[in-house]
């Protein structure tokens, strides 16, 4: 599969949960002088941790092995990083991924960089909790009654005394999510080129990559929807892409019930975005190019169109230089797949 995905890395555009002027952000990001950076850079506050769900090592490493683990699915075939790639941005480069019991699903996967900095859940935002979202994604993308699944982890020792190691009891649904989610926690992307260009390593980005930030920033009136440090998270915008179709995904609105909400979609974070083509919430977009174009055009004309977005009358050199920026988002963090028991 991975060979299948591999020509697939490029990225998209969504939206945030700060909004702040052009000439500020400018500032922020100004280099403070030419030195080196030495050792790990984040640009982001630390993940908070729920007071139900503690993080510690062994519970983070339990639920590594538990990502990996095909046992947690129906059919025994698949498991979470079916739809979650490390190399692809935690995405799957499919427009549409397909659950465990072989359906076709009705939106593009999401990346699961920095889900934990996030405060509502799906790209309609139906989960209040990151524990309910993996807990759904579990029973439904994994077509799985998850006490059946929690029953044959119990029935492997090397889990067995993990999970009382850590819990004191035996596996069950709950302390599975529980460790699921603390692992999901630590999918954080930061320390990327542009984290060290802001500490002060001119060297460590582009020319256009800074030229491209001037425009994201500036021209591009991108971070109005897209301000650091998350570049997006956890709000949701009509950008137009129903508009047309035979039927239109309401998006929000199924959670809302409000008119203004039918058709937005929350805004993903876009660091790291240049890993996870294609793009948007129905994966209908096959590059970053095209997305960035997509977006500084204005969008479609849907009646519930928010009005941020604007035709912006930026040349191809110009959307080339903001995707330059966009790339310069991406964190290298090593990973190496947990080993299942």
């Amino acid at each position: 599969m991975r060979s299948r995905l591999s020509g697939l890395i490029q990225s998209v555009l969504g939206s945030s949960f700060l909004v702040l002027s052009s000439a500020g952000l400018v500032a922020c990001v100004s280099p403070p002088a030419d030195r080196p950076v030495v050792g790990r850079i984040s640009a982001l506050p630390a993940v908070q941790h729920p007071a139900d769900n503690p993080t510690s090592p062994a519970k983070v490493a339990l639920g590594a092995q538990l990502f990996m683990d095909k046992r947690l699915s129906g059919s025994g075939n698949n498991n979470c990083q079916s739809c979650h790639y490390r190399e692809l941005g935690w995405t799957d480069a499919t427009v549409l991924s397909r659950r465990d019991n072989g359906d076709l699903n009705t939106r593009h996967t999401p990346s699961l960089y920095n889900v934990g900095h996030q405060s509502i859940w799906y790209w309609d935002g139906r989960a209040a909790t990151m524990e309910a979202q993996t807990l759904a994604a579990w029973r439904n993308q994994m077509s799985v009654d998850p006490a059946v699944a929690a029953a044959r982890i119990n029935a492997v020792p090397a889990y067995a005394s993990q999970f009382q190691a850590v819990y004191g009891a035996a596996a069950s649904p709950d302390n599975i999510v529980k460790s699921l989610t603390a692992y999901l926690r630590t999918k954080n992307s930061e320390n990327s080129p542009w984290d060290r260009y802001e500490m002060g390593d001119v060297k460590a980005v582009s020319k256009d990559a800074v030229e491209g930030w001037q425009l994201f920033s500036g021209k591009g009136g991108c971070t109005a929807c897209h301000a650091p440090p998350f570049y997006g998270n956890s709000t949701f915008f009509n950008i137009g892409l129903e508009h047309g179709k035979d039927k239109p995904d309401v998006g929000r609105f199924n959670v809302t019930k409000n008119e203004a909400d039918r058709g937005a979609f929350k805004t993903p974070s876009l660091r790291s975005v240049a890993l996870g083509a294609p793009y948007f919430h129905d994966g209908q977009t096959a590059t970053l190019k095209e997305a960035v174009r997509y977006m500084a055009s204005g969008g479609k004309p849907d009646l519930n169109r928010s009005p941020v977005l604007q035709p912006r009358n930026l040349s191809e050199a110009e959307i080339d230089k903001i995707v330059a920026f966009l790339g310069s988002l991406t964190s290298t963090e090593p990973w190496i797949a947990a080993k299942v028991p």
